[in-house]
């Protein structure tokens, strides 16, 4: 499993969107589980407040999912998007760090 956002990687056939709204033009597999929620998103987008973020995406999705099941569920070949480019913060990375920490399978961004 692997990491990546829009831009490079929706056109690879592993590619699974793990956004809260994917662009207009992709095709590929969602994964909704994985999404912020509404109020979260825009809270960030307005004040930037990653500390606060990071508090809330794990108490609002990840603490309420099973890490084995949701590997099992993406397959190991996932290719797990988002909007933003892989040196800005976001959601993709705090996911495979529970991967890594759960798990201990560790993500490359590609």
């Amino acid at each position: 499993m692997n990491t990546s956002y829009f831009s490079k990687s929706s056109k690879n056939p592993n590619a699974v969107s793990i956004a809260r709204s994917s662009p207009v033009w992709y095709t590929g597999q969602e994964y909704k589980k994985l999404a912020p929620s509404y109020n979260l998103l825009m809270k960030y987008k307005n004040d930037g407040d990653q500390e606060y973020y990071i508090k809330k995406y794990n108490e609002e999705v990840l603490d309420k999912l099973n890490p084995s099941e949701v590997f099992k569920e993406l397959g190991s070949e996932a290719i797990l998007l988002c909007w933003e480019g892989p040196k800005k913060f976001c959601h993709r990375h705090l996911v495979a760090n529970w991967f890594e920490n759960k798990l201990g399978i560790k993500l490359q961004e590609i």
